[in-house]
């Protein structure tokens, strides 16, 4: 796995908007160097569909990393949605699903998918009453349903939240919804693992968890946001990364994706990060993975 000559990381958003301050993008080469911020387009921010071109473009074998969802959980109750018959078979049948309902949302947005009728009473949109519909159909307990991936997260000692949950500062439904969309949009250009197979050449995009990058980077506790340059640096050198420059605050978007770049160049070659335990045929087509998690 050596081959990649970059890796980047992308800290996503499914805010509602053009333009996302909430989305950073960071790369750092193979060959060494502090991981380097990409500037978006605009100033106000990467639009959703700039990242989506970005993508489809790589001119280098580049190792990407998603700070989103790439899938719903579907072991659990042998179904994303137990009890619709609509209920796609596999990741990929799962975006073109999500895209087809969001057809009327700008931005690659997630409302259309989140208003339909069947899809929504698997989503937790509020707390109260709204929210006990979090506890049907499928969910265990009120934290909701987890992917066998989010399993293997939790052992390595980080708390993720479920896919359904909408709800509060730590959601990350609506991101990862507004993610699938656009994995979808790529047509295949890039193979996604491991929903797609590992292809012996070119690039690759994964999904990542920056908290569990944040974990390498000897940052401990509950809190694994990064909010000045000098804990970023101090991070990165448990990476063996030159630290960025900088001093004072900084954005906790854009130090996740800085360390995670980083995070990535440092563990991409690690053979059992690419062949988990429980990363069976079933759970790669359906569910996908978390890259790291083991």
């Amino acid at each position: 796995m050596t081959r990649f000559t970059r890796f980047l990381a992308v800290d996503w958003s499914g805010a509602k908007g053009a333009r996302q301050k909430g989305i950073a993008l960071a790369l750092a080469r193979a060959e060494g160097g502090p991981p380097v911020l990409l500037a978006p387009p605009d100033p106000k921010g990467w639009a959703r569909s700039e990242v989506l071109v970005l993508l489809q473009s790589l001119s280098e074998p580049t190792l990407v990393g998603l700070d989103l969802g790439i899938s719903l959980p579907f072991a659990d109750a042998g179904a994303f949605f137990p009890d619709w018959e609509a209920s796609p078979a596999d990741a990929r049948a799962l975006w073109a699903l999500i895209d087809g309902l969001c057809a009327e949302d700008p931005h690659l947005e997630a409302g259309g998918f989140l208003a339909h009728q069947q899809a929504s009473r698997y989503f937790r949109h509020g707390k109260g009453a709204e929210g006990d519909r979090f506890l049907l159909p499928g969910a265990a307990t009120r934290e909701g349903r987890f992917r066998i991936a989010e399993h293997a997260q939790r052992a390595a000692g980080v708390r993720p939240v479920s896919n359904f949950n909408l709800v509060g500062a730590a959601q990350v439904g609506k991101s990862s919804l507004t993610g699938m969309r656009m994995l979808h949009r790529l047509e295949r250009k890039v193979p996604v693992w491991p929903v797609d197979p590992l292809p012996g050449e070119g690039s690759v995009i994964t999904e990542i968890y920056t908290a569990m990058a944040a974990r390498l980077g000897g940052v401990t506790g509950t809190a694994t946001k990064i909010r000045t340059y000098e804990a970023l640096s101090d991070a990165l050198s448990q990476l063996d990364s030159p630290p960025v420059t900088g001093h004072g605050a900084i954005d906790d978007h854009s130090s996740d994706a800085l360390l995670t770049a980083a995070w990535l160049r440092r563990v991409h070659a690690t053979r059992e990060l690419w062949h988990p335990p429980a990363l069976t045929p079933a759970i790669a087509r359906t569910e996908g993975w978390t890259f790291g998690a083991l």
